[in-house]
């Protein structure tokens, strides 16, 4: 079923169940059965809310206390078995100040994502769609229109550029997409067997301005290897969108259906929605990549080379000034063991 069939299917039937009945308890439409897991979607009286519920035969639910908390929507355990329906269930839920579109498109998502675990350990397959709520769950908390500034979309772009390059370095891609560490918040960009490498784009014509966000993220005594990885990004009329650079992703993917399921759950962290594509109108080129190796001799600040008093640190590094320490990128890779 495609995201167009599965949006129009879930509308039909939460329609279809929100008259007759009202009878306190779980009413349900079957929506899919991919593999051992069932989809249905619901609506639970009198709340009377949207809900999508996804059961398991053999995976073990957590308590709801457990489970992702998100605005404009909850999840919790179910127990539907009033239904007719047995297994352990769990239930996503909008809530009454939720966006119904915004819901709709998380549901479409969620139906996608079980189905792509077809095949796989349940309790694996849980996993994965737990954490594919969670994504929403931080894409939900983000302020603004579901849009990113034009300063997230160039730092994204830069981010991408790298990833296609461990993608086409690596015999393993799910294990390449899950090297993406950026968008879960982590130290640096990419951890690659014991090294990272943390990734900064600018599209400065002079320059390299890289700005460092704290005293740990050129820490090389926290791991090592570690490489700093500048990727100067042009606005040219030659160059590629923002969905144009994920679609090449996806494509390299499509064979992959769940490594291409945490790849677009990393964009979800990341901000991005496949349904605000229109918005990303720039083309941008790649003019230059710099690869520095993080060492003793980085102009850098860290824990240990600044007055204890001082607990962290937002710095700027101009990169074209360092020369000590420079690579390539496909040698950065090889170090790592990506290639």
């Amino acid at each position: 079923m495609d995201r167009q069939s599965e949006g129009a299917g879930l509308r039909a039937a939460w329609r279809a169940l929100a008259g007759g009945d009202q009878t306190e308890g779980w009413r349900t439409i079957s929506v899919a059965s991919p593999g051992t897991c069932r989809i249905v979607a619901g609506r639970r009286f009198p709340e009377n809310e949207e809900s999508l519920l996804i059961g398991f035969s053999t995976a073990v639910v957590p308590p709801t206390d457990q489970l992702p908390r998100g605005r404009g929507f909850h999840v919790s355990r179910a127990d539907v078995t009033a239904t007719g329906l047995q297994g352990s269930w769990i239930a996503v839920s909008k809530k009454a100040t939720g966006s119904l579109d915004l819901f709709e498109l998380m549901a479409e998502d969620l139906v996608g994502s079980v189905s792509a675990q077809q095949g796989r350990d349940e309790q694996r397959a849980l996993q994965f769609v737990l954490a594919r709520i969670r994504a929403w769950q931080d894409f939900m908390q983000r302020e603004g229109d579901g849009v990113l500034s034009a300063e997230a979309e160039l730092g994204l772009m830069g981010e991408l550029h790298v990833l296609s390059q461990v993608l086409d370095a690596a015999s393993d891609l799910y294990a390449a997409v899950d090297a993406w560490k950026g968008p879960l918040g982590g130290l640096q960009d990419f951890s690659i067997g014991q090294g990272a490498m943390e990734v900064k784009a600018t599209a400065a014509p002079v320059g390299f301005p890289a700005r460092i966000g704290s005293l740990m993220q050129l820490d090389d005594s926290l791991v090592r290897p570690l490489f700093l990885v500048g990727v100067r990004l042009a606005v040219a009329a030659g160059g590629r969108t923002l969905p144009e650079s994920i679609a090449a992703i996806k494509e390299a993917l499509k064979d992959e259906p769940v490594a291409l399921r945490l790849f677009e759950t990393r964009l979800l962290h990341a901000g991005y929605l496949e349904s605000a594509r229109e918005h990303y109108v720039r083309r941008f080129s790649i003019d230059e990549v710099i690869a520095l190796r993080v060492a003793e001799t980085t102009p850098r600040l860290t824990r240990a080379n600044v007055p204890a008093a001082i607990s962290d640190a937002l710095y700027e590094l101009d990169l074209s000034l360092i020369s000590e320490g420079r690579t390539t990128l496909t040698d950065t890779l090889a170090v790592l063991g990506g290639r």
